[in-house]
């Protein structure tokens, strides 16, 4: 009789920077949704000497998942192993090491293993997990590569700014307004159209928005919705003036009710700048814009939670 079907696979790539600032980038696990595409946000929430406890969200093969993975961090042997502790169907288990091996003092091999099973050792569910496996490995890595090397020739293509509004009720009140996206249609002028699907606070919401200058454009955002003090996301779908998008709406409680505060970090679109903003347009005239737009529509979205709050008397 023949076990579990365990398939292992190996994704490796060089990196032009130490092994060391890239080993840094892997422990740093709160900064992986600015780096990695399939990461929307990570949480650490247990640490013991080398070990610790860390639950991810994530894209995977365009559907949104979520599982608590432990950790092993080993600094002098370059490793890192993780092994998930509470999977996500159709994936039965799943585990796997990152190795980061010197190549000199600024260069670097990056290797990525995996070892994984279906549930039910589905045939299906496996070739479905390789699929999201490869392809997610794959951008992480050159997403590694790419952040690596921008921090060793000391640039970064990120850039990040809040709004935030005093509200007169309790951080429950302004959450429910901001989960409740699928009511966005009715009670925000900028939003032409919502689509909201939730699956305990793990959110796929799409929708048009109207930009200042009156423009529409549509976006996809994964959100993790943690009542009642944060909202986390990310847009895998954005706006052409943007590769990168992820957020958060905080909501801190105060002697004066709530301080209501939405965060972006933003990659601006070079190669479309000059498409969408004319040619002579600079990469900080496109940072202006976003800025301009993100900001606005924020502190809409917050000056109407604030009507609703304070107007129903809640």
């Amino acid at each position: 009789m023949s076990g579990p079907k365990v398939r292992e696979v190996e994704h490796e790539i060089t990196v032009a920077a130490s092994a060391k600032a890239v080993y840094q980038l892997l422990v740093e696990v709160e900064n992986w949704p600015q780096m990695f595409p399939p990461s929307v946000h990570v949480e650490r929430f247990e640490q013991d000497g080398e070990h610790e406890r860390i639950r991810i969200w994530a894209t995977a093969n365009g559907a949104a998942k979520s599982w608590t993975s432990r950790r092993r961090l080993a600094p002098a042997e370059g490793r890192i192993e993780f092994r998930q502790e509470v999977s996500s169907p159709p994936v039965a288990e799943m585990g796997g090491t990152w190795i980061v091996e010197a190549e000199g003092e600024a260069c670097c091999r990056v290797r990525l293993l995996h070892d994984y099973r279906a549930v039910d050792d589905d045939p299906a569910a496996l070739e479905w997990i390789a699929a999201a496996v490869d392809r997610n490995s794959r951008s992480e890595l050159d997403a590694l590569k790419a952040g690596a090397e921008a921090a060793a020739n000391g640039s970064s293509p990120l850039f990040s700014f809040e709004d935030s509004c005093q509200i007169a009720g309790r951080a429950q009140d302004v959450f429910d307004f901001v989960n409740e996206a699928d009511l966005w249609q009715e009670r925000l002028p900028h939003v032409a159209r919502a689509h909201l699907e939730d699956e305990d606070g793990l959110q796929l919401l799409e929708m048009d928005t109207r930009s200042p200058d009156g423009s529409v454009h549509t976006t996809k955002s994964v959100r993790v919705c943690l009542a009642p003090h944060r909202v986390h996301y990310k847009q895998i779908q954005v706006p052409a003036l943007m590769t990168l998008h992820t957020g958060q709406w905080r909501f801190e409680e105060n002697a004066d009710g709530v301080l209501a505060t939405s965060q972006h970090t933003v990659v601006v679109n070079e190669a479309n700048i000059t498409a969408v903003l004319g040619e002579n347009a600079t990469v900080e005239d496109a940072r202006a814009v976003v800025r301009t737009a993100l900001g606005t529509n924020s502190l809409n979205t917050l000056a109407h939670a604030k009507a609703h709050i304070e107007g129903s008397g809640s």
